[in-house]
């Protein structure tokens, strides 16, 4: 396990990708809808308990979120979506936004896709996947909150999700992820310290 996460801390927040933080170095990008666990899945990875803001109201968060990992690699959270209550108008926008983030960010190397393990593969999830295909973008999944199923009916959601993604032309990987159990840290970390490039001796330190 890579402790340098552990240190990761919070840069800045850009509401439009020209207030981002310079395009260089190395960012990997979290994803998921409003109400998937995907900032409970951030602050667990970096063992810190409010890295990542978590909204008592899903799809507050409208921002473009950058945290420091070193000075050549970033976390970025990106802003949630598929929440009934948000106006069209900021679907718009939001669209808008990752589309362009997600096409124009030389920095970015691998994006991590938050699912809610009872609720996979929605429109919104097979957007991003068409996404990183267009940026030959490499694709790791989180099956979150799988503590609220029991280990068979997980494993077979697993597989299913496999298979429907069987037919998707990049690099796609997943994973069964507890932020409550801490179930799947470890695996996450891997993944991390692929994309980003650590050695596995930076990474042992």
């Amino acid at each position: 396990m890579n402790p340098i996460y552990h240190q990761a801390k919070f840069i800045s927040s850009a509401p439009k990708l020209k207030d981002a933080p310079p395009d260089q170095g190395k960012e990997i990008a979290f994803a998921g809808r409003s109400n998937a666990g995907k900032s409970s899945a951030i602050n667990t990875l970096v063992r810190q308990n409010a890295l990542a803001r978590v909204s008592k109201t899903p799809g507050r968060t409208q921002l473009l979120n950058f945290f420091q990992v070193d000075p050549e690699r970033k976390l970025v959270d990106l802003p949630g979506y598929g929440y009934a209550k948000v106006p069209e108008a900021m679907k718009l926008e939001w669209q808008k936004m990752m589309e362009t983030y997600l096409n124009q960010r030389q920095a970015l190397c691998g994006i991590v896709l938050v699912m809610d393990i009872r609720h996979p593969l929605t429109d919104f999830d097979w957007q991003m996947v068409e996404w990183c295909e267009h940026r030959k973008l490499p694709l790791h999944i989180l099956l979150t909150k799988a503590d609220k199923l029991k280990f068979g009916a997980a494993k077979t959601t697993l597989l299913q999700v496999q298979r429907d993604l069987s037919r998707v032309d990049i690099v796609v990987t997943l994973q069964l992820f507890s932020a409550l159990d801490k179930v799947g840290v470890d695996d996450v970390h891997q993944i991390l310290d692929e994309w980003f490039g650590f050695s596995e001796a930076e990474a042992a330190v």
